[in-house]
């Protein structure tokens, strides 16, 4: 029976990168943006999620800057990765990014970290 469970654990390890490895993608933004009162530097950044609808948490990374948005995630296959852009008071606000395998529209303000 240990044995059964440590192999379990072991196989829950190896694959966790996996199934992680799904729930993202890269995205350039070409230019600078606004999320919530966070302003982002034109780069790529890994956009990961941690589940689809609307209690979702999405991340946004680039080198050690990290900023996670509260969003809705929505399974969706789009033909191409875009960004989605309001214009408030002469800057640009990020409202959403469409990825190949989902759409994403931000909620409410990030919450960043280093």
């Amino acid at each position: 029976m240990k044995r059964l469970i440590g192999y379990a654990a072991i196989l829950a390890l190896v694959s966790a990168p996996a199934f992680a490895a799904k729930n993202s993608e890269n995205i350039t933004i070409d230019h600078p943006i606004t999320v919530g009162t966070t302003q982002l530097p034109a780069a790529e950044y890994k956009v990961t999620w941690n589940e689809t609808g609307s209690n979702a948490q999405v991340t946004l990374t680039h080198g050690k800057s990290v900023l996670t948005v509260p969003a809705k995630v929505v399974a969706h296959k789009n033909s191409v990765s875009t960004i989605r852009t309001n214009h408030k008071d002469g800057a640009t606000i990020l409202v959403g990014i469409d990825l190949s395998k989902v759409s994403v529209e931000f909620t409410s303000s990030p919450s960043s970290g280093q």
